[in-house]
């Protein structure tokens, strides 16, 4: 049954109640209920949603446009529950695949999600070999500059140039399933002239450990729709928490082997191995990409491949260290890039005189940054993002920010619900953040107004 016809009223959703049953440790309450109240905000905007829609779409309509993604939000956000629990006691079962699902007042209800894997010891399914990949669209990125290599510290083209690759990268794919799509992807390339576009497949927090399978698929198709459209695309493996990558090594092997494997004629994709490394040593950091890399090498031997820097991915910065570690002790490997990851309204001055020293000894690649605070939220400091980005483009050091997502967070490029609309397009689906970044790739200068 589809949206009520015009001039009938339309139906509401209607969700199972999540209950949490467990004691919920002190530092995670205000988290767990901002959770909570999010679950219900999801309706909400499911039923506005609804209201908005009355006389559209066919049959299938409630179902794809507003039961399924109300599904995979609520999914990702009891998931998140369970995890902040779990920091400091005993993780919960919720049922998270149980309470997911809604129905409309009609009866509708929404398809059923499926039982992650006990275990991420799951092999990826079996897909095409890869073929030779097709030409790029003219004028596109891809198109323009072909195969990236490191030449000295700089990312270059086919040509030897030194460019600056600017783009987004995705919030976790099991958190925001339908803001990466080929709509979205269409509106970075026509509508921002951005770059590339980061797929950010978070290991834990729900993500590719739950279901190896099906997120390796995701971020295969994912690889192929940017492709198809001529962008850059970079395959972050998002470790994060447990923040020492060894913990990893064996699902990261197997990621990357599927994934290379798959696109191994491709000549626009980059491989990120490990996102923001937290509490383990440089020579920890560097073990594990000298693991990785040559996987990812058998398949794709001319790929950049980037290695998160100690300290989430601050050159050591945050733990007590600087750039000279890595300096001293470089991964061996060629066509490797160092990762840099800032939040404009946290880290100032300070932190830009660190990297324009080290941009002079390494080649640096901001993978992900935020014109807020690192927590993610908060207000906007433009001012130091643009110091940030001018620092960057003297030094051609490329960029992406956090986030291509319609999440509650400051740092969300788009307002919420524009995921489940469709239109990613103009300023009007823009957040101040978004519509900063949008002008400072089209015209060079940042403008978070228009």
């Amino acid at each position: 049954m589809g949206i009520a016809s015009a001039g009938e009223s339309a139906p509401t959703v209607s969700c199972p109640k999540v209950t949490v049953g467990v004691n919920i440790p002190a530092q995670q309450q205000a988290e767990v209920r901002r959770d909570l109240e999010l679950l219900d905000t999801q309706i909400a905007e499911a039923d506005k949603r609804l209201r908005d829609s009355v006389g559209q779409g066919g049959p299938d309509f409630a179902q794809n446009a507003v039961l399924g993604p109300l599904r995979d939000k609520r999914f990702a956000t009891i998931n998140r529950i369970e995890t902040a629990i779990g920091r400091n006691a005993a993780k919960p079962d919720l049922d998270a695949e149980g309470l997911s699902a809604c129905a409309l007042s009609d009866g509708t209800e929404a398809a059923p999600v499926a039982k992650p894997t006990d275990a991420p010891t799951t092999a990826a399914a079996a897909e095409p070999a890869p073929t030779e990949s097709a030409a790029a669209p003219a004028g596109t990125p891809v198109s323009v500059n072909g195969q990236l290599s490191v030449c000295g510290v700089q990312l270059c083209n086919q040509a030897g140039e030194a460019i600056q690759l600017r783009g987004m990268s995705s919030h976790g794919l099991q958190f925001f399933p339908n803001c990466v799509n080929a709509d979205s992807l269409a509106a970075l390339r026509n509508d921002w002239k951005a770059d590339f576009i980061r797929l950010s497949m978070y290991v834990q927090e729900g993500g590719l450990e739950t279901d190896p399978v099906g997120f390796t698929a995701k971020v295969n198709g994912l690889v192929d729709e940017a492709t198809r459209l001529g962008l850059y695309v970079l395959v972050d493996f998002h470790i994060l928490t447990p923040g020492d990558p060894n913990v990893n090594l064996g699902l990261a092997k197997t990621f990357f082997a599927d994934v290379s494997a798959r696109h191994a004629a491709n000549n626009n994709v980059i491989y990120e191995v490990a996102n923001e490394p937290n509490g383990v040593s440089w020579d920890g950091i560097k073990t594990y990409a000298e693991q990785v890399i040559p996987v990812i090498r058998k398949n794709s031997p001319d790929s950049v491949v980037l290695v998160g820097t100690r300290g989430f991915s601050s050159l050591g910065l945050s733990e007590g260290s600087d750039e000279t570690e890595v300096v001293n002790d470089p991964v061996d490997a060629e066509n490797v890039m160092y990762t840099f990851h800032f939040y404009a309204a946290s880290h100032g001055a300070d932190r830009r005189a660190v990297v324009a020293r080290a941009a002079k000894s390494l080649p640096l690649f901001v993978s992900e940054f935020g014109t807020q605070t690192f927590t993610g939220d908060g207000t906007n400091d433009f001012a130091s993002t643009t110091a940030w980005l001018d620092l960057l483009k003297g030094n051609k050091i490329s960029y992406g920010m956090w986030s291509f997502s319609d999440g509650r967070e400051t740092n969300s490029a788009f307002h919420q619900g524009t995921c489940a609309g469709g239109n990613f397009t103009g300023n009007g689906v823009l957040t101040e953040a978004g519509r900063y970044l949008r002008s400072r790739i089209l015209t060079g200068v940042g403008n978070p107004n228009g």
